[in-house]
């Protein structure tokens, strides 16, 4: 027989404070009423004492979630409502109330859509299904008669999650087999081929971007070997969400093989995914955005033209396999790792062609490039950024670089984009044409970048009503709201054809930033051939 349900206990509540915690999110529109009226239905129930504490989780990494769960728990509390799983936070909200019942704290987690599937993802991969979720009916801009209302419809479901006892997570439904590989016999059909057992096996688990893959053969996987110098099992990437597992080297070259890599591409992948996992990036958040925008990836240094990159005409167009592969792959890896699958357990919108591969190498150039800026010439970097898809800047007729400037300035940002609202990183791609022309005009990069700094933005007025709910955007002296922090926020790249067709790569930028990682061996030393990552095996 199984074990007996256990039995909520509702004298937990008077045996110490309720705490009630604000992500951040409840800050805006009638969301504060949540708390109070919460408040008040705890008074009612007789709670000892009601907390209210408010600190913003956006950014913060796994360990960060774990340390506030063990200080929070250190304070004694009977239980926690933690609030508000609604948009890109809720899997850092999730993960909250999974690290304090995981100290021995009952919580609660509250959601709202769209947020609510993503948090129940995170839930069902990481505990089982064993967290408490509640799901509040409202919008941000709900009257507070509505809110009340959505709070005493959920408050039954609410009580019972702080009273009943911390339930241990239920056990995995797929364990891993030992060697960590998918066993597809189940779907291969008599006569099917690998391709025809592959595709059926990962559109029934959801794994893939949608278009036909490689079928990751043993054969094929252990190629990729050859210039694979790490231990397989090494995690590239923090815990990600929703499925709270690291992405591995393993399951990287798998990617690889699916997105059609070569075996010497994999030392290019492995700094790829490194940057990404830097905490400026935020990738906990960054893969489950509401944004419409990929990881974009600029490889930078000998290296690129050695594993076969593109950096000249059409570089982010079709018809160049390598660049197509590399960015197909880090998007293949970190979807099938994380589990945040489009349409299920992740917030996009629209979703963009963006996050099927957006990849290129940065091409010579009148002035030092990204490698040689920050390491040296003969060093080869990845440059890492959530960013939209680029947006074009056409201008043949401009003859001298101010004109030129005012394009690429109006350019910058718009009333849509997400640096209107929040200073980050930006990429401006030259075409060689307008490199030239600035260059014979005396720009280097330096001054490019102060000028773009001091002049990309927009009136706080035009600003301020629209964008995002929570976040308040911050006027300089002028009362101009800049797109940047300072000039080190802008990366020049020079790339594409003859003409005049620049572009600017805008940033999701929402507790993210630019990373550039160079490409290293495993002894931490730099590497300049390739080869060098054969010889070490």
């Amino acid at each position: 027989m199984p074990p007996p349900a256990p039995r909520p206990d509702p004298d937990r509540l008077r045996r110490g404070p309720v705490l009630l915690y604000d992500n951040g999110k409840l800050a805006e529109g009638a969301y504060p009423e949540v708390f109070r009226h919460l408040g008040a239905r705890l008074a009612g129930a007789r709670v000892t004492r009601v907390v209210a504490q408010q600190e913003l989780i956006r950014g913060a990494s796994v360990e960060a979630l774990r340390a506030r769960a063990r200080a929070i728990a250190a304070t004694g509390p009977a239980a926690v409502i933690v609030a508000l799983a609604d948009v890109g936070v809720s899997p850092a909200t999730a993960m909250l109330a999974l690290a304090l019942e995981a100290e021995g704290v009952p919580a609660v987690c509250l959601t709202a859509d769209p947020g609510d599937a993503l948090a129940r993802a995170v839930a069902a991969h990481q505990a089982g299904g064993a967290l408490a979720l509640v799901r509040l009916d409202l919008v941000p801009d709900a009257s507070a008669s509505a809110v009340r209302r959505a709070v005493d419809g959920a408050w039954p479901a609410i009580l019972d999650a702080l009273t009943r006892p911390v339930r241990p997570p239920a056990p995995d439904r797929l364990p891993p087999a030992a060697d960590g590989l998918l066993d597809v016999t189940p779907w291969q059909a008599p006569g099917a081929d690998d391709t025809d057992a592959v595709h059926a096996a990962f559109a029934a688990l959801g794994i893939g971007d949608g278009l036909p893959v490689v079928p990751p053969t043993p054969r094929r996987y252990e190629a990729m070997l050859a210039f694979m110098p790490w231990d397989a099992a090494t995690p590239l990437t923090p815990e990600l969400a929703p499925s709270g597992a690291p992405l591995t080297v393993r399951e990287l070259a798998i990617a690889a093989v699916m997105a059609g890599c070569r075996p010497e591409h994999m030392p290019v992948l492995v700094t790829a995914v490194l940057a990404t996992a830097r905490p400026a990036f935020n990738l906990l958040q960054g893969l489950i955005t509401s944004h419409n925008s990929g990881q974009l990836l600029v490889v930078s240094g000998p290296l690129a033209a050695e594993v076969g990159l593109h950096g000249g005409a059409g570089c982010l167009g079709p018809g160049f396999p390598v660049n197509a592969a590399i960015g197909r792959a880090v998007n293949l890896a970190l979807v099938n790792a994380s589990r945040a699958v489009p349409g299920e357990a992740d917030l996009g919108c629209l979703g963009s062609p963006a996050e099927w591969t957006y990849c290129f190498a940065e091409a010579a150039g009148p002035w030092p490039m990204i490698n040689a800026e920050r390491f040296d010439a003969q060093a080869t970097t990845v440059l890492a950024l959530k960013a939209e898809p680029p947006h074009g800047v056409t201008d043949f007729r401009s003859r001298t670089a101010e004109d030129l400037l005012g394009t690429l300035l109006d350019c910058c940002t718009s009333l849509g984009s997400n640096n209107a609202y929040m200073p980050g990183s930006l990429v401006l791609v030259l075409a060689p044409d307008h490199a030239r022309l600035l260059a014979a005009a005396g720009w280097d990069k330096a001054a490019l970048r102060a000028r773009i700094h001091a002049g990309a933005g927009h009136d706080l007025a035009a600003v301020a009503p629209r964008g995002i709910a929570a976040i308040t955007p911050t006027a300089g002296a002028d009362g101009r709201v800049r797109v940047t922090r300072g000039p080190g926020d802008v990366e020049i790249v020079v790339a594409g054809g003859r003409g005049g067709h620049s572009a600017v790569i805008r940033p999701w930028s929402l507790s993210s930033e630019a990373v550039i990682e160079p490409v290293r061996r495993p002894d931490g030393a730099l590497a300049h051939r390739i080869a060098e990552f054969r010889a070490i095996r």
